[in-house]
């Protein structure tokens, strides 16, 4: 897996902007920016490179995703889904989850902690 590296800050308030613009492809690596962050969940964009992922893990929020573009593998609970762009997926809280770039994809995850 290639590095994780950040992109800029928070975005602005009260800004018209596209989500898939903010955060660029880097080769061999992924790319993330930090939209939103509160105590009860956050708002990241993130941009794969081909081939480059996170390894299974869990925690503690409910996880919506959303493909900005591109193709991903997600794996939840030991079941693989094949994401595209537009499509979205809820990775419950809790349970083993992995993401693995089919060709570059960027995603919006959107993470809220579970009551």
């Amino acid at each position: 897996m290639g590095t994780s590296e950040r992109s800029g800050g928070p975005a602005p308030p009260a800004q018209v902007q596209r989500m898939a613009d903010l955060v660029r492809y880097q080769d061999g690596s992924v790319v993330s920016r930090m939209i939103v962050k509160k105590d009860s969940g956050s708002v990241t964009v993130f941009a794969f490179d081909a081939g480059q992922g996170l390894s299974e893990h869990t925690t503690p929020y409910d996880a919506l995703v959303e493909l900005l573009d591109g193709e991903a593998d997600i794996t939840i609970a030991g079941r693989t889904h094949l994401l595209k762009q537009g499509d979205m997926i809820v990775m419950p809280a809790n349970q083993p989850h992995a993401l693995k770039a089919v060709v570059r994809f960027k995603m919006v995850l959107t993470m809220l902690l579970s009551p």
